[in-house]
């Protein structure tokens, strides 16, 4: 028996709303995708990925195999409940329909999990820099039916401690919003640490939402417990997936 580690957001969403992130604990890949690598575009085993995803499914008691996209780092939402099969390029998926599971992959970028004060609306979304800069997380918000009655939690990403960048990502934020300078620090020679959490709090507040959660891991600093593509290059990735219970 392959026991999973999952983490659980601390944050006050309705019984109804289920929610959890993987660590990289628990699965049966190998190699630098031990162990619970759950994407199928890294070289990792497919056969492996697969049971991982199963085990996942098990586990995590889904009511229904989870919607996987092909995330771009994009801005786009798959609505699930106008799914109609197949992999779609999308970076956020969105569901008011009780049993749809939504998620995204991510080791370093940020993902990020919503839902209504009233258990009726879910999403998960795929915050790289890019994603996030050009409005991924406003973009599910739109879907929801208000989103100043959306909370929001930020799971494990990349640190503020270890995420560096070149002066263009800085100006790319400050162009959308001069308060972005605060989550950016520099270390010369035109490079400086950046706060995706804090730009990712700044955002979501210039859009509505106060209620936000999470956002204390850091992916690089935790190589037992998260994958991280910056600090390892070649590694498997973590899922973190919503949903509305049937009950």
């Amino acid at each position: 028996m392959y026991e999973l580690g999952f983490i659980y957001p601390d944050w006050p969403a309705p019984a109804n709303v289920k929610a959890l992130c993987t660590s990289r604990l628990g699965g049966v890949s190998q190699g630098a995708y031990a162990s619970l690598n759950l994407a199928t575009h890294v070289g990792d085993d497919i056969a492996a990925v697969m049971q991982n995803r199963l085990l996942l499914t098990q586990q995590a008691d889904l009511p229904e195999e989870p919607v996987w996209l092909n995330q771009v780092h994009g801005t786009e939402v798959l609505v699930l409940e106008n799914w109609l099969g197949g992999v779609t390029d999308a970076d956020a998926s969105f569901a008011q329909t009780a049993g749809k599971v939504c998620v995204v992959v991510t080791a370093d970028c940020l993902p990020v999990l919503f839902c209504d004060q009233q258990g009726r609306q879910v999403a998960a979304a795929h915050a790289g820099w890019r994603g996030l800069c050009n409005g991924v997380l406003e973009q599910t918000l739109q879907h929801f039916a208000k989103p100043s009655e959306v909370m929001v939690w930020l799971g494990p990403a990349i640190g503020p401690a270890a995420f560096e960048v070149g002066a263009e990502v800085r100006q790319a934020f400050l162009q959308q919003d001069a308060a972005a300078n605060r989550a950016f620090v520099p270390t010369g020679h035109g490079k400086y640490l950046a706060d995706i959490y804090l730009l990712a709090r700044q955002r979501l507040t210039a859009a509505g939402v106060t209620q936000i959660y999470g956002g204390n891991d850091c992916t690089v600093s935790a190589p037992q417990q998260f994958f991280s593509y910056r600090r390892d290059g070649q590694t498997g990735r973590m899922a973190s997936l919503i949903w509305l219970s049937q009950n």
